[in-house]
């Protein structure tokens, strides 16, 4: 039956709750066989072991509504299950226009906060359609079906007072692409690693303190990135080769980093990595971590020793942008598919040009500026603004494992 022929066609709609187990939705289903009644709709959700069943189906021929309510009163009574039973017409109400997907992550997510962010939605147009789970470690994670509202006036409204809101909030519109084979590209320092790696070098020059500060003033946005390059790469000079290997088993991946790099990898993803830190690090990482892109500056090496320079251009703000559009053209992925990941003032265009820029554990100049933050320290809730749950991530692991 078409969507026309249903829209004035008298329904019934059949709740069930109570304690949930194997056979219900059968049963019920098999309840309203008996009654040749055709299924217009079906929700069920189950919350600590609590089963809410809904169907919408057609009213049955003249003459036995009576009968299939008695019908389903006394096979819900049997199950030890509650049961009520709706009249009305057609289907439900059509969805208004402009669908979008409203992540919020909390750690914890208190009530004040979904009861703040249930109201803006409503405020500027929305209406929820639908609340699911992905998640609830190592955050809470939870995903909001909207309609009625376009999605950038919804994320405007959400992600700036997010923090205030003391949550984590990706606005991002629905559709097919959400599962479609997309491009991730990520910063390397202080996020897909824990460590500054111009830092780690720096500490066996006996300058860390000195680069310390220079990076930090850089990552605010208060320094030009390429002259604070020049300038902290300077100081390595003299510096031997072999420390390269030494700052490499230093580096510290992010927790979560492996599980996002695995799951992002199994269901398709192409990965790759941008920095302003150095290639002798970061062809490391893409070798250990089986990324499919890697991009950095390069130590200059003569006669075995840091000579403090760089060779060719410096990868910098505006050269983290233009890598991932050409990653994304290797990739074969339109730039509308693509999520970026950074923290630094140095990885604005690149956020600002993906589809998703995600700005994690940022300074808040990135913060502001990218389309939503995840302020907890790990990596692998980037999954859940994909609308990948944690018992996908775990059963794909348990499979591997097996």
């Amino acid at each position: 039956m078409s969507a026309s022929q249903t829209s004035e066609v008298p329904t019934l709609l059949v709740k069930i709750f109570g304690k949930d187990r194997p056979g219900i939705t059968a049963g019920l289903f098999d309840t309203l066989a008996s009654f040749s009644v055709d299924v217009v709709d079906i929700e069920q959700v189950v919350t600590r072991g609590r089963l809410v069943l809904c169907a919408l189906v057609t009213q049955p021929t003249a003459g036995l509504e009576g009968d299939l309510r008695a019908t389903v009163h006394s096979w819900a009574d049997s199950m030890k299950m509650q049961a009520e039973i709706i009249s009305g017409r057609g289907d439900n109400r059509p969805r208004g226009l402009g669908r979008s997907l409203v992540t919020v992550l909390g750690h914890p997510l208190t009530a004040e906060s979904t009861a703040a962010v249930a109201a803006r939605i409503a405020k500027v147009g929305g209406n929820i359609d639908r609340i699911f789970r992905l998640a609830k470690y190592p955050v809470t994670a939870v995903e909001f079906a909207v309609s009625g509202v376009e999605t950038e006036p919804l994320r405007t409204s959400l992600v700036a007072d997010a923090a205030a809101l003391g949550v984590d909030i990706a606005v991002v519109a629905a559709g097919l692409h959400r599962r479609a084979q997309r491009l991730v590209v990520m910063d390397v320092d202080s996020t897909l690693i824990q460590d500054e790696v111009i830092e780690l070098f720096a500490a066996h020059a006996g300058c860390e303190e000195q680069v310390a500060e220079v990076t930090a003033a850089a990552m605010r946005g208060e320094l030009d990135f390429e002259q604070s390059l020049h300038a902290r790469v300077a100081l390595l000079a003299g510096l031997d080769a072999s420390v390269v290997h030494k700052v490499r088993g230093e580096v510290r991946l992010t927790p979560g980093a492996r599980t996002l790099i695995r799951t992002l990898k199994r269901l398709g993803y192409q990965v790759g990595v941008v920095s302003g830190g150095f290639t002798q690090v970061t062809d490391d990482l893409k070798e250990r971590l089986g990324l499919d892109f890697a991009h950095a500056n390069t130590l200059e090496i003569v006669d075995g020793k840091l000579t403090g320079r760089v060779i060719g251009d410096v990868v910098d703000r505006a050269g983290k942008a233009r890598l991932l559009r050409r990653f994304a053209a290797e990739a074969g992925v339109p730039l509308s598919q693509t999520v970026a990941i950074g923290d630094g003032a140095n990885d604005l265009d690149m956020l600002n040009a993906a589809g998703l820029g995600v700005a994690f554990n940022a300074k808040p100049v990135v913060r502001e500026a990218a389309h939503t933050a995840v302020n907890v320290p790990f990596l692998d809730t980037v999954l859940y603004l994909l609308g990948i749950t944690r018992e996908e991530v775990e059963a794909a692991d348990a499979h591997d494992e097996g």
